[in-house]
This record gives C-alpha cells, structure tokens and sequence, in this order.
C-alpha cells in the first residue's frame, strides 16, 4: 500500500473514481445486491452515506415478460440513488433480451445479470449460481443483452459452483468475451452460500486473466478490510452486502477511511434512532404501512445486533403493528424520548 497527498486529504491506493462501460463511480465502494434487503429505502440511505454503487434486488426476467403485478415494486428507481444498478436473472437468452426491451423505459445506469444466487429454487431452475456450470451459456447471454442494452452489462459470480468446480476465471472470460463491462466476483462457491471464509485468491486470479474492471466481494466489514482486499486482489472496486446489514453507516466510514485515513466516529444513539426512523418512514412511503413495518422487522434486528436487551427487543420486534409502536420500542431500547415536546 502507498499514500499520496492532496490538499487535507489522504488518499489509499485502491480506492477512487471507476468507470463501467459509460459510467462513472464517484467511487468504488458499491452497495451489493441482496434479495429483500437492497430495496428503494435502503438503497436511498446507503447513496446518502456514500456508496458509489447501488445495486437493486435481483429480478426475475420471466416475470417482467409475464407482467408480474409485484415486479414493477421491484423496478422501481428513486432519481437521488443513481447510479444504480438493476439486476436481472434468468437463463435464456431470448426471454432475457426481451425483459431487457420491457423495461428500456426504467431509469437504471447499469444492467447487471445474476448468476451467483445460491438458493436453491433459483438454481433449480438452471439460473443464479447454475449459470456456472455452463460457462458458454453465460457469453451467449452477455452477448444477447449487449445486442438490446443501451446501458452498460455486468455480471456477478462466485469462486464456482463447489470446490471441485472452481472456474470464476473461465465464466469471468466468458462474460468479457460476450462484451461484459465489468465482472463482480464472491469470493465463496455455491456449495458454501455465505459460510466460511471468502478465497480472495480467487478474486486476484480473475482480476489478473481481464481487461475489464473486477470487483471484489466477500469479507469486507470496514475500512481496513477493504484496504486489504484492494491490496491482496488488485480488485478495480469493492462491493458489500451482507455487513450493510443495519448499518449503512459503512460507506460513510470506509470513504472517510480512505480519503482521511481513519473512519468516522459510529452513530451514537440519537442518530442511529433518526436513521431507523427514517428507514422505516421510507418503507411506508413506498409499501405502505402494513407491508413496510413488517418488511422493517428484520431491519430494526440487524440496526440493534449487539445492543444490550436486544435479544429481548427482537421479540418486541416482531409484534409491531405500526409506526408508533416501532418508534416507542427503539426510544425506549436506545434511550431516546419520543414524547412530543
């Protein structure tokens, strides 16, 4: 690792503006996609605390094609989170250009294909992480979504399927062969869903075999992790999921980190209560309250992970019926009066 100085600012190799295709990153610390956690609301407040991507919930190609009623929730793109990513899956190539056409309309920056989801519905129907069994699959599908994008097309895969499967750097080829802007490789196969240790060998010898840029995943919680994952895989950028979990704050802390050398103070208890609030007000907004507060059940969980009563606060939890009483629990649990003055 080396330091180089601008004015009142110190800023870490690694870290920086990225280009994909005809976007550019204010910075390549990027907000992955999670099913059911990287919705509307908490893409908006992870952009606010500094992520340079985010990244929507994967979206079922055969159901924009079908005109699913519950996909255009899905869809859905706030005009302060760009650059955002939306990605899609599936496995044919002829379905998946014409969801592509479908959704022309929408405004999202990237186009990103899925095919690392572990959960076996998914891979039972040949998509997500199946993808990888059939590395000539997937630059057939590249190549098809290339051919109707007007937006720049990325991937996402594993290490590879199992361990006697490892070929992230053949399927990464692939991809870039079919005309793939960048490729996002997790740092575990299939087999191991998100247990053990990420292999950021992997994600090294992939960024070594293209000419595109590589991002990073897995294992990456703070500023220094991600200092070492720059520095062990000479990745082109750094993707979190998991560890955003409750705490978008990590983006705000892992850019302070970088461009000042150490990460900023954590929230304290009034502003972690603001942010949980704020969550939650957007999730009414946009779902409504009966959808939204039971949608921010496990969200209040993973913000009080760790807080003394908070595992007698997650049975609390998952009896709210609506804003008043989340506001009444997390005053109480955070120590924050929520009387009116």
């Amino acid at each position: 690792m080396f330091l180089f100085s601008v004015p009142d600012v110190i800023v870490m190799s690694g870290y920086g503006k990225l280009r994909i295709g005809s976007v550019t990153l204010e910075n390549n610390i990027i907000l992955g996609p999670m099913a059911g956690v990287s919705d509307l609301p908490f893409r908006l407040l992870c952009r606010e605390m500094g992520a340079g991507l985010v990244c929507m919930e994967m979206v079922s190609a055969k159901a924009i094609t079908y005109k699913n009623r519950n996909t255009n929730m899905l869809l859905e793109i706030h005009e302060k989170e760009h650059p955002v990513s939306l990605q899609l899956f599936g496995s044919e190539p002829d379905i998946m250009q014409e969801a592509v056409r479908m959704i022309g309309d929408r405004q999202y920056d990237i186009l990103d294909v899925n095919m690392g989801c572990p959960v076996p519905k998914v891979v039972g129907n040949g998509e997500g992480s199946a993808l990888m069994k059939n590395p000539a699959l997937i630059e057939k599908i590249v190549r098809a979504l290339v051919q109707v994008s007007d937006r720049p097309v990325t991937v996402k895969i594993r290490k590879g399927f199992s361990e006697s499967s490892v070929n992230a750097v053949e399927c990464a080829l692939a991809a870039q062969e079919g005309g793939a802007c960048a490729v996002a490789v997790h740092g575990r196969t299939r087999e191991q869903y998100y247990s053990g240790r990420a292999d950021w060998n992997i994600i090294r010898e992939v960024r070594e075999a293209l000419k595109i840029p590589v991002i990073g995943n897995g294992d990456v919680v703070d500023g220094e992790s991600a200092r070492r994952m720059f520095d062990e895989t000479g990745c082109d950028g750094v993707m979190i999921a998991r560890a955003a979990q409750g705490n978008p704050f990590i983006f705000r802390e892992i850019k302070s980190f970088f461009e000042t050398g150490s990460a900023c103070a954590r929230p304290d208890m009034k502003e972690l209560y603001d942010t949980v609030v704020r969550h939650a007000d957007l999730q009414l907004k946009y779902k409504g309250e009966y959808i939204g507060i039971r949608e921010m059940r496990k969200h209040v969980s993973w913000y009080t992970t760790g807080m003394p009563g908070s595992a007698r606060f997650r049975g609390q939890i998952n009896r709210m019926e609506n804003m008043a009483e989340l506001k009444a629990a997390c005053g109480m649990l955070f120590g924050i009066s929520t009387r009116p003055e």
